[in-house]
Formats: C-alpha cells, sequence, structure tokens
C-alpha cells in the first residue's frame, strides 16, 4: 500500500535521505524512530507530498511523487488520516464543527455528516463533548478529537507524527491504546516517534532512520 523506493531528499546541503527504502502493507502497523534530525516528520510530508523526493518514488495506493499531478493531492489526502503533535484544531469553532469543515470540504451531505460525526466522537469517548470549544479541553482530549478528524474520512492510511509528544505518559498510554484499537479494524498505522517506552508496548514493525537509510529495527 506504501513504498519508498530508494528515496534521495536533501535541503540545500544537508542530504536527508540518500537512499530510503521501506514498505508498509495493507492493516500493518509500523512506528518510525530516529534521532532528531534523522528525517522522520520529512517522511511523513513525503507520504501526503507535501514534499517530493529529489530521486527515487514514493508510491502510495494508486498515487505515485514521480507522476502525480497538483490537482490530485486533494484527491490522495482524503484517503489519509493525519494526526499531528500539536493537534491543528480550529480554534474558532466547536467540536462538531471542526470535524463538520472535513467532510463538508469533500461534499458530504448533512445528515452523512452528521452521522460520521457522532460515530467516530463515540469512537474516541468525546461524544459529550462535540460543542465544546477546543481551548475548553486538555491536551489529551484535543488529541482525541485529531484521531476523531483523522478517522471521520474512513482513510486506508492513518499518519501520526509524534502524536504523543506533548502529552503525559499516562496520557500518551490512553492515545496509544486508541490508534491500536482503530488498527485492529483493519486500518494501517504509520507513527513516528521518540518515546521509545510506548513502541516496545507495541507488537508492530519498527522503522529506524538513520544516516539517510531506513531499517527494519528492535528497541
Amino acid at each position: 500500500m506504501l513504498s519508498f523506493n530508494h528515496v534521495q531528499f536533501g535541503y540545500k546541503e544537508q542530504l536527508i535521505f540518500r537512499d530510503l527504502t521501506f514498505h508498509l502493507s495493507q492493516g500493518e502497523f509500523v512506528f518510525v524512530i530516529g534521532k532528531s534530525g534523522a528525517g522522520k516528520s520529512t517522511l511523513m510530508q513525503m507520504v501526503y507530498m507535501n514534499i517530493l523526493p529529489d530521486s527515487g518514488s514514493v508510491d502510495i495506493d494508486k498515487f505515485s511523487s514521480s507522476t502525480i499531478k497538483p490537482k490530485l493531492l486533494p484527491e490522495l489526502r482524503r484517503k489519509l488520516g493525519i494526526v499531528f503533535q500539536d493537534f491543528k484544531l480550529l480554534t474558532d469553532r466547536n467540536i462538531y464543527d471542526n470535524l463538520a469543515f472535513i467532510l463538508e470540504a469533500t461534499g458530504t451531505q448533512k445528515k452523512i455528516i452528521k452521522q460520521k460525526i457522532n460515530d467516530v466522537l463515540t469512537d474516541v469517548g468525546l461524544s459529550h463533548r462535540r460543542y465544546s470549544m477546543p481551548n475548553e479541553l486538555s491536551g489529551g482530549e484535543q488529541q482525541r478529537v485529531a484521531i476523531a478528524r483523522a478517522m471521520v474520512k474512513e482513510p486506508i492510511l492513518i499518519l501520526a507524527d509524534e502524536p504523543t509528544g506533548n502529552l503525559d505518559p499516562e496520557t500518551s498510554e490512553e492515545i496509544l491504546e486508541l490508534i491500536k484499537r482503530i488498527h485492529n479494524r483493519g486500518t494501517s498505522v504509520l507513527i513516528t516517534t521518540h518515546d521509545y517506552e510506548l513502541v516496545k508496548k507495541t507488537d508492530a514493525k519498527i522503522i529506524r532512520l538513520e544516516n539517510g537509510v531506513a531499517t527494519e529495527s528492535k528497541i
């Protein structure tokens, strides 16, 4: 479902990836680990093609970085659920409207929007906070909303870039358990993290980024 094929990429004189190759299969759960500056966030941006390789290719579903046209990027991104470390919720609207915004952008009917939002907020245990503003929620609750926002599109792949980076250890475990439940339903998951304690608690493939390449690893 997702392949990095001999990807090379750098910023000016700094080489980030020199020969990055790895694959993620349908239904797989993969952690990407590595030191600060190893390219974890760059890798994530390459999946949703905000950044394109200098050489090699990133292929996901029917899309390839080597051939994709700008007009097809929205179609690709509708297939992905993206969870950021800093939540990226819209602060001027309540939780329901944060989720509705995603579906309205794709022309989903209002009655379907309501049902989908009810379903995902129930899944993350926040149906009672649907009309709360983001600043009224704790960090853990905001990340649950971010996960609900990622899931409301019914994506083929969840991308989570340091999803527990701003959370305390107990809340981090809760967020990880939530992502595991989503994965158990069949959704593929790719997580970047520096929290090796969380990685140890999950039966998942581990990819280590180091010296511009990817290798399967153990903690």
